[in-house]
């Protein structure tokens, strides 16, 4: 069955055998996604860590589908019922929804009235309704007895055995399911209006569309509106000629048998079908929007640290003021305040606000100002930005701040900082997000971190794997300092958990600042395995040997002493640099029988050492004066952030209250299947003003040149 699996699995992903093979071995060895990547390329044929995930996760899919499979056939040769064609169909089934659509009719089931009626001797009677006999009704009088008394009631009861029987039929079932598919369509209709006063859900008030084409979005929020009770959904079908189709699979017409199948196809079928359909589209679109979301979470955690800048965080408020927390360079918390820089606060209470803010800036040598951008967001940047019009050396940003309560309310803020109010922690949050967004995102949920489209719809557990997963993969990709990272940053760490990375912390407090990799294997509980899947992604500066601050893991170092005698060097100055930067590897990786993808990465992080895969990636854009909605015109030209990519376009940060929107149809001239084709959150655009609502404070975006020159 294994070699089954891995040839199903090779042909669905497009890849060979043997690295299925090889990736399903390194991962029953206990090896983790992020190792086998990195240091497992020449056996894996280089693959990256979703191309490891996607193997682990269709052999365990199929897996499941096996142990199903042998269960059903096991009941069904309980019963003495499995024919070989029967078997055969059990066995091509190539999902969980058709096994069990093979396997209803001899499933175990509550008792029918299909069920009483044959316990009470109406089989024949259903046989002779089939075989179109003659004198039904007279034929149906002797069949009577104390459940059925009449004639006309023990027909009811045959009709009620030939339902189920069509009913069960799988492959009348199948052609149903593939007919809905393929031509029915799918409407909403709006129940209680009354439950929709912002109109959120107003375009699906009378709203039609085939199943086939059916857009992951729009079926979350049909979901979400039948669920408040706003909308009632349906499916239209072609009924009459599904009724049709199954008329002529009988040999002969009567009123029972029309009857049967009325019943069948309006009561069994369809609801079964359209309840498999439903599920089905909204599997897609949960796959859809958790894969979205994890990209947006994997552009949000990549965006480039502003390293070695002293940065104030500035949590607005409107009634209770604003935190204000100031962190130096390595993201060490300096000072915290409050001040009462909007409405409703007094005008001598802003004026001192003012003071206050400006103090600190000199104070403490601020380079950023990072606000947040939850309530009262704008009007503190308005503030910020007529305190800077006295500091031209400051400048501000608008940080995302989604999670940053759920942080600041966490054991981990309150281990952090236990002296500390929700807020104030919050502040520093913010301030450190601009320094290092990963090392800061990494201790809030990425549920919480809001750069997805309806992640509260779908499956919570899938999200959250899938989150996760691209949590350790940046993680890993960027490496991180032993000396310090959190204890929530390392626990993303290969090989290591969340007992591991606190034991380190310790070992960090109590021993000092760890010296060497070769010293990490000193922390409790920190055994063999943990410490050959972690090594290479720990960084640590301060190591006598430099190759500790690099990729290249601790099995690989005999193989840099050869490769530094080969080339006659034995320090990284610009010589060697040339010489490293000259050599033909294929050669190289045979005459130091090496790999040459392990040869390709180890002189990469030689040329690099202590390099940051994020500093390749477009820095948060820095402002110093604010924009207003009214101060736009149609055809302005913008610079933005992208914060959010969606199904139907991407919202952009231009500087104003709202977040503007581009259009999946303004993303280009030429057709754009998916806005992530274009876009990824944090890319800084320019655009364009398509369209303005200053009534609602709208406004629609464009990376198309008005003259359409793009």
């Amino acid at each position: 069955m294994e070699k089954q699996h891995i040839d199903k699995i090779a042909q669905e992903l497009g890849l060979k055998n043997s690295q299925i093979s090889k990736v399903l071995d390194l991962t029953s060895e206990g090896n983790t996604i992020p190792f086998i990547a990195r240091y497992r390329k020449e056996l894996t044929g280089n693959l990256d860590e979703v191309e490891i995930k996607a193997i682990i996760d269709l052999n365990r899919s199929l897996t499941n589908l096996a142990e199903r499979r042998a269960t059903v056939l096991a009941k069904i040769e309980e019963q003495g019922k499995l024919t070989a064609q029967l078997r055969a169909e059990i066995e091509g089934a190539e999902k969980l929804a058709d096994l069990e659509e093979l396997y209803l009719p001899y499933k175990e089931k509550r008792r029918t009235k299909a069920t009483v009626a044959r316990e009470n001797g109406l089989f024949p009677l259903a046989r002779l309704i089939l075989q179109d006999a003659p004198n039904l009704e007279s034929q149906a009088e002797t069949l009577t007895n104390q459940s059925f008394p009449t004639g006309p009631a023990a027909l009811a009861g045959a009709v009620d055995i030939l339902v189920e029987a069509i009913s069960e039929d799988a492959k009348l079932r199948s052609w149903t399911y593939h007919e809905i598919l393929s031509h029915s369509r799918l409407l909403s209709k709006l129940k209680d209006e009354s439950l929709d006063d912002k109109q959120v859900f107003q375009i699906y008030y009378d709203f039609s569309e085939k199943v086939a084409s059916m857009q992951g979005y729009r079926t979350l929020a049909l979901n979400r509106g039948e669920k408040l009770g706003i909308l009632k959904i349906s499916f239209e079908h072609h009924l009459e000629k599904i009724l049709r189709f199954f008329a002529v699979r009988f040999k002969v017409k009567n009123e029972y048998i029309d009857e049967a199948i009325q019943q069948a196809v309006k009561k069994k079928i369809l609801p079964a079908m359209e309840r498999r359909i439903r599920t089905e589209l909204s599997e897609q679109a949960e796959d859809g929007a958790i894969q979205l979301f994890s990209e947006n979470l994997r552009n949000l955690l990549l965006i480039a640290p502003l390293k070695g800048r002293v940065v104030l965080g500035f949590d607005p408020a409107f009634r209770t003021g604003a935190k204000l927390a100031i962190v130096d360079a390595t993201g060490k918390m300096l000072t915290t305040q409050v001040i009462y820089p909007v409405a409703p606060a007094k005008p001598a209470q802003i004026e001192a606000a003012k003071k206050d803010l400006s103090n600190l800036l000199d104070q403490y040598s601020v380079e950023i100002i990072a606000i947040g951008n939850g309530t009262a967001s704008r009007e503190s940047e308005a503030f910020v930005a007529e305190v800077l019009k006295d500091q031209p050396q400051v400048s501000y940003v608008i940080v995302n701040e989604s999670g940053a309560s759920v942080y600041s309310a966490s054991d981990l803020a309150r281990q952090e900082f236990p002296d500390l109010t929700v807020e104030k922690r919050s502040a520093i949050s913010i301030a450190r997000r601009l320094q290092d967004p990963l090392a800061e995102l990494v201790k809030i949920d990425p549920k919480s971190i809001g750069v997805g489209q309806y992640q509260h719809d779908v499956s919570q557990k899938k999200l959250s794997e899938s989150l996760d997963f691209v949590v350790d993969t940046v993680v890993n990709q960027v490496g991180v300092n032993i000396n310090t990272a959190s204890s929530a940053l390392l626990s993303h760490v290969a090989g290591l958990n969340k007992s591991i990375s606190e034991n380190i912390v310790k070992y960090r407090e109590s021993q000092g600042l760890i010296q060497s990799r070769e010293e990490i294997k000193k922390v409790p509980r920190l055994g063999a395995k943990a410490f050959e899947q972690a090594a290479g992604f720990l960084r640590i500066p301060e190591s006598q040997n430099f190759l500790d601050n690099t990729g290249v893991h601790p099995e690989s170092y005999p193989a840099v002493a050869r490769l530094f005698d080969y080339l006659k060097i034995e320090q990284l100055d610009e010589t060697a640099q040339a010489k490293l930067q000259d050599l033909d590897l294929p050669k190289l990786a045979q005459d130091l029988e090496l790999g040459l993808e392990t040869l390709k990465d180890i002189v990469f992080d030689l040329l690099k050492p202590g390099r940051d895969l994020r500093d390749s990636f477009e820095a948060p854009v820095l402002r110093q004066d604010v924009l207003d909605i009214k101060d736009l015109e149609i055809g302005q030209k913008l610079e933005g952030v992208v914060r959010n990519v969606v199904d139907f376009g991407a919202f952009v940060d231009i500087g104003i209250h709202e977040d503007g929107l581009i259009h999946i149809s303004k993303l280009s001239k030429n057709y754009v299947k998916h806005p992530s084709q274009v876009l990824a959150v944090g890319d800084l655009v320019t655009v364009w003003v398509d369209k303005l609502d200053l009534e609602r404070e709208k406004v629609n975006l464009s990376l198309v040149e008005p003259d359409g020159s793009n």
